[in-house]
């Protein structure tokens, strides 16, 4: 079944509160784990899940990444069709220059690729969270409960709220209301990984790009709860957010528990 989803990581951005360990790369390719760089773990996560297309969208300070991921050969994503096809900022439209202002502003960046997509069904995921997904049993929920969106959360918040979002659940399994970089946590927090069609994606980067909209949690998830049926999916294993060196730091540590190691 996972041969009719695609993978789209968004690797473009620098979290500022990252200070000097985002100087030169972007969140991303930072180590961590002594082994490791953090979009290791999202590349894996598709890749042990059969996904065999990813499309990496970077924009800044991006050489580190491309040094370490290369043609994908690492994941076996090195492929004449299809496989690892890296993203620039405006290789696919003619666009104007800046900084992509959240999601939705850069899937209009390379809309044109998202529309040549050999797979129904797309999963949309930050390269800066370390998690073992299970996106095999994600993708069959998406489809069960026959969801517009499904958005994978916990209801364990680990994150700063400043950076977060967070779900509402409703009586009937549905997400009823998204709380965008609150000041406290407040519900299940989100991991920024949603599966939906290639169809509803590509008609919601139109929708979004006619309305000067760049963010996908409040041009999509906030505005159009009562309209969609975006289903949660609740995963409560170990999932690192790199927010901050302190978080960083702490996350680091974290590693030293042979629990956590075993998770991830």
């Amino acid at each position: 079944m996972m041969n009719k989803l695609h993978g789209i990581i968004f690797a473009y951005l620098s979290n500022p509160d990252l200070r000097e360990l985002t100087q030169h790369r972007n969140t991303c390719s930072i180590p961590y784990g002594g082994r490791y760089r953090v979009i290791d773990f999202m590349l894996s996560n598709m890749v042990n899940a059969g996904v065999s297309d990813v499309g990496l969208i970077v924009h800044a300070n991006y050489q580190s990444l491309l040094d370490h991921v290369g043609s994908g050969k690492d994941w076996d994503l090195s492929r004449k069709h299809g496989g690892l096809r890296i993203l620039p900022p405006f290789g696919y439209s003619g666009r104007r220059e800046g900084i992509y202002r959240g999601r939705m502003d850069a899937l209009a960046g390379v809309r044109s690729y998202l529309q040549y997509i050999r797979q129904d069904y797309v999963v949309l995921a930050g390269g800066d969270l370390a998690v073992n997904l299970p996106l095999n049993d994600i993708f069959e929920a998406h489809i069960r409960n026959d969801a517009d969106i499904t958005a994978v959360c916990t209801s364990r918040p680990m994150g700063s709220p400043k950076d977060c979002d967070y779900f509402t659940i409703g009586a009937g399994g549905r997400i009823t209301d998204v709380l965008v970089h609150p000041p406290i946590a407040q519900g299940c927090e989100s991991l920024e990984v949603y599966i939906l069609s290639k169809q509803l994606l590509l008609s919601l980067v139109d929708h979004c790009a006619a309305h000067n909209i760049p963010s996908f949690s409040t041009g999509v998830l906030q505005a159009m709860a009562g309209q969609l049926k975006i289903c949660p999916y609740v995963f409560d294993g170990y999932a690192a957010r790199l927010q901050s060196v302190a978080g960083y730091f702490a996350r680091s540590m974290e590693l030293l528990n042979p629990e956590v190691r075993t998770d991830l």
